[in-house]
């Protein structure tokens, strides 16, 4: 077919397309939702913990978008049971499943000595552990069920350019340790999966400004990393939506298992 038959802006577009997001009551994944809506998303789900934020995003986000139904879903990723069951009746609901954003994650971090590998608890390893990877896979597994019969699928799973290096000077090995966890979950699941029509990928974020990256333990840094980040500022969540829209859309038709890095230029020195 001539390459002047089909306009490349249209690969894009993800009109009547069902998508999910996890993590998505606020910061990245409150982007992203946003984005997968505005670039025509028929119906976007908000999963997350149940919370007055969640429901608050759902009612902003229905009233932005008219022909976007905006559904919030209460689950904790960790948790199989309550992703699946999630997971289906929002799906259930439609029929199909085309687009899923994995992206809730927590962090454990900061200067000080508890956070610390030798000093850091079990008990906040293992969470880690839990929500940024097992969670990650879980959910992977519940969209492939939709996904896999219908020889078409989506996945975006949010990893970090911590699977790439050793932060500091904030000590976070839990956290470090899960997404290079998730880079190499996608990399599997993106070849075990290519050829039933499902592409799995991830992103793997710089220092974004969130309500993750400004807690306490973490903002008096904030300015130390500007200056290690050759673009000099951190990312906002918008700088991660137009990479999630093409990981969602036709126009990554040949990407399986890849990973996009909008990290400012970080780990370039």
């Amino acid at each position: 077919m001539s390459l002047y038959n089909k306009n490349i802006l249209d690969r894009f577009k993800l009109d009547g397309k069902i998508a999910l997001v996890t993590g998505a009551a606020q910061g990245i994944g409150k982007a992203l939702a946003i984005a997968l809506a505005q670039a025509g998303a028929a119906a976007v789900g908000l999963l997350d913990l149940e919370s007055e934020t969640l429901r608050h995003t759902e009612k902003e986000l229905n009233a932005h978008f008219s022909s976007t139904e905006i559904i919030a879903l209460a689950a904790d990723v960790s948790n199989a049971n309550q992703i699946n069951q999630a997971i289906s009746q929002f799906a259930s609901k439609f029929g199909r499943l085309d687009i899923a954003c994995n992206n809730a994650g927590i962090v454990f971090s900061g200067v000080e000595e508890k956070y610390a590998s030798e000093n850091a608890s079990v008990e906040q390893w293992k969470k880690t552990l839990d929500v940024d990877l097992t969670g990650v896979f879980l959910c992977c597994q519940a969209e492939a069920k939709w996904m896999l019969p219908q020889h078409y699928g989506k996945i975006i799973n949010t990893a970090s350019m911590s699977a790439h290096i050793v932060n500091h000077p904030q000590k976070q090995a839990a956290y470090n340790a899960a997404k290079a966890g998730v880079v190499q979950l996608t990399r599997t699941l993106g070849a075990e999966w290519a050829d039933r029509g499902v592409h799995v990928n991830c992103i793997s974020p710089g220092y974004i400004n969130t309500p993750i990256t400004n807690t306490p333990a973490l903002k008096p840094i904030m300015d130390y990393w500007v200056r290690l980040t050759p673009a000099n500022r951190l990312g906002e969540v918008e700088d991660l939506q137009g990479p999630v829209v093409f990981l969602a859309s036709d126009a990554s038709s040949f990407m399986f298992g890849g990973e996009i890095m909008p990290d400012g230029g970080f780990t370039l020195w």
